[in-house]
């Protein structure tokens, strides 16, 4: 992926909350068509990284350029044009109870430009949902479905704008393990669209089988960015 643009650069960035840094010094790039994952131990820095990318919060130094956006010193009025381009999945779906599998994810796409019909929101939401096998339940509410589809219902809503960067922060951290394959497929599925997926985790069985990039934060530092293919002792095993 190297020869292509990246789609995010994060270049000398820290975050700092009071004295405590959140992240110091971090150098990255991903690049379309690329799945990363994003590792460490619980305070490591990684749900920062992933605010930081979707400037809900601003770095206390250092830049951070999304899809060609200089997110680091983008006014807050011009934030939506950003989200625009990011989709972003949860551990905990965040789906809206009261609206259908089809009206979350249409509602994902108009909430983020108004001038979207409702008839256009409707069959773009359709190939969505087609898109992550879940066509037949477009009338289903959230409470109707299990917690493996109510996150492919959150992954259509993600990626029917079609972004060019997806991330996700735990998507597989309230599913049972076969669950949770099924859900890095789809991730996997996305990547070679040509969107560029990054995926923080916990799961050490995803980490050592997928054999994809992974990139390891502890105390705020990038300590291994280690690329697809290889295997071995993950760094952040040992201290998570």
């Amino acid at each position: 992926m190297p020869d292509r643009p990246p789609i995010v650069e994060l270049i000398g960035v820290s975050r700092a909350y009071g004295s405590r840094h959140a992240l110091d010094g971090i150098d990255l790039a991903l690049h379309p068509g690329e799945l990363t994952l994003l590792v460490g131990p619980s305070g490591a820095g990684k749900t920062t990284l992933l605010k930081l990318i979707n400037r809900e919060i601003r770095p206390t130094a250092g830049e951070v350029w999304v899809a060609g956006i200089a997110a680091h010193r983008l006014k807050a009025s011009h934030v939506a044009e950003l989200r625009r381009r990011v989709g972003v999945v949860f551990q905990d779906y965040k789906l809206l109870p009261r609206l259908t599998a089809l009206e979350n994810v249409a509602f994902g796409l108009q909430v983020g430009d108004l001038r979207i019909s409702d008839a256009e929101a409707r069959d773009r939401a359709l190939d969505a949902l087609e898109a992550v096998g879940l066509g037949d339940r477009g009338r289903a509410f959230p409470h109707q479905l299990s917690g493996g589809q109510q996150q492919r219902i959150a992954i259509a809503r993600a990626v029917v704008v079609q972004p060019p960067l997806l991330i996700a922060d735990e998507p597989t951290g309230n599913l049972d393990q076969e669950t949770a394959w099924e859900i890095m497929d789809l991730f996997e599925d996305i990547a070679a669209w040509g969107t560029a997926v990054l995926v923080a985790t916990h799961n050490v069985e995803i980490v050592t089988r997928l054999k994809r990039r992974v990139v390891t934060l502890v105390d705020g530092r990038l300590v291994r960015d280690q690329p697809a293919g290889q295997t071995g002792r993950m760094a952040w095993l040992a201290s998570s």
